[in-house]
């Protein structure tokens, strides 16, 4: 196919030279009647571009096909059967999938490392989760993807469920060993998912992990403003192989989907596919370079320690996308925590990932000599302010023995059914009706259907005192904590 066409992005630089004027929403008119106070930070070029798919971009039947042969582009340029663009995130191509390889019943396979979206999913299909534990590693008090045997013998428990599902890479960079996993479940003839939403530029590059179509997985999501050049909820989901029907997935996500798709967010992931295929392979090189070198510096700053070796690990970190770069802090005296808090309030920097003893810097080729600079020279004013931050309290952190939960009832049935609201000093011995997710990365410690132990609130709630952000518990202090109601007792 022909890389060079951008068929969303060509067709809407069409629709702006034509001068198309529309009585349909947006109801903005490409900016007409837009404050132009709003106009002044958001840009009138915006709201030129936010035109409705049919009927704006297209004709009523959608025949010039700009979707579908953009899409059909992205599956060519990256090796797939087909592709899908989502516009709503990868939060909602997850939730297509798990749909999609299970049709809304039975059993699945899943990584507990997985994101919230992948509950989120939970809920709504009334599936029932069997668990693959990843592995923990005590001294660094981090999950590794599962291992291969984790999900064998998994499989031999539960031979029943309809695909696996687990998450690689990590918001860590830690990648699990695709290939194995695949053959594993292969061999039952079941589908793998891969939640690879870090993964966007895996398939242009192959100094990079192993990315999860050239493992055989048959579908993987991938969230193109997370390591692409798109927008926010911007993410594109791969089909290959034949274990999964490619109509049923796409009318789960149609099902789930918005009916008033932004085309900007279309548009420039066909955008970024074109730049991929002609420059991917060298800006990314560019990328890698460029997080070696920051890697090494930061090393040699005092109390500081770069994360990389210790990350990688026999089959449960198969392999580590140097691009994220987490950085242990705690020999500063300081939690990750009040690391990230002190670099935005007072270096205007944003990191990604934090937890009581790390921060993360996930490069990407946008990145360069100008703003690694900006780094080294934040995280040089940090040592230099650490010994007079505060010492915040210790974040109470569970073996692993106490880390992972017992489901003891449907995800979904715990969510929507009777609930009652507990003082978080009660909550152990309940059964969870929330999420309480620490954020970023997004992965719950609670879970709807999951039996709360004493470890979990005491480590949800000291992280809480510490800095952690909890978005998702109706008491974001988890001074209260919502459960599963108990039925009374009948009288005999």
């Amino acid at each position: 196919m022909d890389q060079d066409r951008t068929p969303v992005l060509d067709a809407l630089a069409e629709h702006q030279k034509l001068g198309r004027y529309g009585y349909t929403p947006p109801a903005h008119r490409q900016g007409r009647g837009v404050d132009p106070r709003v106009l002044e930070v958001l840009g009138e070029q915006s709201f030129r571009s936010d035109v409705v798919a049919s009927s704006g971009l297209d004709d009523r039947s959608n025949s010039n096909g700009h979707l579908s042969d953009a899409e059909a582009l992205m599956a060519d340029a990256v090796g797939a059967r087909q592709a899908f663009f989502s516009t709503c995130g990868s939060s909602l191509a997850v939730k297509a999938a798990i749909l999609a390889v299970t049709r809304g019943d039975g059993e699945l396979l899943i990584g507990r490392d997985a994101h919230k979206s992948v509950t989120s999913g939970l809920v709504l299909s009334g599936l029932q989760p069997r668990w693959l534990k990843p592995q923990w590693y005590n001294d660094l008090k981090l999950a590794h993807p599962p291992s291969p045997r984790t999900v064998e013998e998994m499989w031999n428990r539960y031979p029943d469920a309809s695909a696996a599902l687990i998450v690689s890479p990590t918001p860590y960079g830690t990648c699990a060993d695709l290939e194995a996993i695949v053959r594993i479940c292969h061999d039952r003839g079941k589908p793998l998912i891969v939640d690879e939403a870090w993964g966007a530029h895996l398939p242009f590059n192959e100094d990079t992990p192993t990315w999860a179509m050239s493992a055989g997985a048959d579908i993987c999501v991938v969230s193109v403003h997370k390591m692409g050049l798109g927008f926010e909820q911007g993410s594109v989901f791969h089909l290959q192989g034949d274990l999964v029907d490619p109509v049923r997935l796409q009318q789960c996500a149609d099902v789930l989907t918005t009916t008033s798709a932004n085309v900007m967010l279309s548009a420039a992931i066909d955008g970024w596919r074109r730049q991929m295929v002609q420059s991917g392979r060298a800006m990314i090189q560019d990328a890698l370079t460029l997080a070696k070198r920051l890697r090494r510096d930061i090393e040699a700053l005092p109390g500081l320690h770069v994360l990389e070796d210790e990350l990688v690990r026999k089959e449960a970190s198969h392999d580590l996308d140097i691009l994220h770069i987490m950085i242990d802090v705690s020999e500063l005296g300081i939690s990750g925590f009040q690391a990230t808090e002190w670099l935005r309030e007072n270096c205007l920097l944003d990191v990604a990932t934090t937890d009581h003893r790390r921060i993360e810097a996930v490069i990407s080729v946008s990145d360069d000599a100008e703003t690694a600079g900006w780094l080294m020279e934040g995280l040089g004013k940090l040592i230099e302010a650490a010994p007079s931050l505060p010492r915040r309290p210790k974040v109470l952190i569970p073996d692993e023995s106490e880390l992972y939960l017992e489901t003891v009832m449907l995800p979904r049935d715990a969510f929507f059914g009777p609930v009652e609201v507990v003082p978080a000093d009660e909550a152990p011995g309940r059964i969870a009706a929330e999420m309480a997710t620490p954020y970023p990365p997004g992965i719950p410690l609670l879970l709807p259907g999951e039996l709360i132990n004493k470890a979990a609130i005491d480590y949800l709630r000291s992280g809480v005192k510490a800095g952690m952000v909890l978005p998702d518990p109706a008491d974001p202090s988890l001074e209260t904590v919502r459960v599963v109601r108990k039925e009374e007792k009948k009288p005999e």
